[in-house]
């Protein structure tokens, strides 16, 4: 049975994946899955550089504006929803497209990443912790390393509530914790990431002319307006580009403290994206800058090319 084909596009924020995602959408008749944590987010428009019908240009976005700021949403509802999503894209003739920036999301969907299919059996864990207060943890750790080598060698002896939770996943699905991370490698489509990366100061440029960038279209006034009916412990509020200004809206720092703070945190979630594409996902990494992006963009739609039609699925 062949598998469906899905392209994705990963990389830090401000690396122009949006961009090269629309201009993939219209050369292979393409729709967008957004993979970001926060564009789901009603209202929250300019601090998550959503991007605008004219940047659109008529191609769909979909998962951006499906919950409001003060709903919850988690990696396991994305992957159910996007992979619904993809299956009705593909159904009507067209290529799905996942671009964003959070690694989990992406990881999720494109693999087999299981949530829901090792829930913590209590009544397991209460029989395997009064064997624990009987015989110890090195007698336990040692009953792991006899049925699951490798996990056991990732655990310190003394480290019993993780000896505990891998002899309880052996018992409740009859699979090691390593098998079930092995099985977390396959993936149900026919897929190709793609990973725009930057120079580093380059990069971090671009990230600080776009925070100047959101400040000036109105980021403050969206975070102010969010905060009217938004709580502030809302899993929507800890986004960067909204934690950041709230203690100047409250008059605890200073506006040019709470950009700069923006900044910062912008460049490190930057660096924190790097480190979990690559060493999660299987990359193709492409480097990009303003003089050589057409070059790039257009060598990326050739092989993208050459995957659709030059091979088989």
């Amino acid at each position: 049975m062949m598998k469906n084909t899905v392209i994705s596009i990963v990389g830090p924020t401000a690396v122009g994946k949006s961009k090269l995602g629309i201009e993939l959408c219209e050369t292979f008749n393409g729709e967008i899955i957004s993979g970001d944590s926060m564009q789901i987010y009603k209202g929250m428009d300019i601090g998550t550089a959503k991007v605008s019908s004219e940047e659109a240009r008529n191609i769909p976005h979909h998962m951006i504006d499906i919950k409001s700021p003060d709903e919850e949403f988690s990696a396991a509802e994305f992957q159910s929803k996007a992979r619904h999503l993809i299956e009705d894209i593909i159904s009507r003739g067209k290529l799905p497209v996942v671009v964003g920036g959070t690694g989990m999301y992406i990881q999720s969907l494109l693999f087999d990443y299981s949530f829901a299919k090792q829930p913590k059996n209590y009544e397991v864990t209460k029989r395997l912790e009064d064997e624990l207060s009987e015989r110890g943890g090195k007698a336990m750790h040692e009953r792991l390393a006899v049925v699951d080598p490798e996990e056991a060698g990732k655990i310190h002896p003394n480290n019993t509530k993780r000896t505990i939770r891998a002899l309880e996943i052996l018992e409740t699905t009859g699979i090691t914790k390593t098998e079930h991370h092995k099985n977390q490698n396959t993936s149900p489509y026919n897929y190709w990431i793609i990973g725009l990366e930057m120079e580093r100061n380059l990069l971090y440029n671009r990230i600080d002319q776009r925070v100047n960038s959101m400040v000036r279209e109105g980021l403050v006034e969206e975070v102010e307006t969010l905060l009217k009916s938004v709580p502030r412990d809302a899993q929507a509020m800890k986004a960067i580009g909204y934690k950041e200004l709230i203690p100047y809206l409250d008059g605890e720092i200073e506006f040019e403290e709470a950009v700069e703070l923006l900044k910062r945190n912008s460049r490190r979630y930057a660096k924190r994206q790097y480190t979990y594409f690559k060493n999660k996902l299987p990359v193709d990494w492409y480097e990009v800058n303003e003089q050589n992006f057409t070059e790039k963009k257009l060598m990326i739609l050739e092989e993208i090319e050459g995957f659709l039609f030059g091979t088989e699925n």
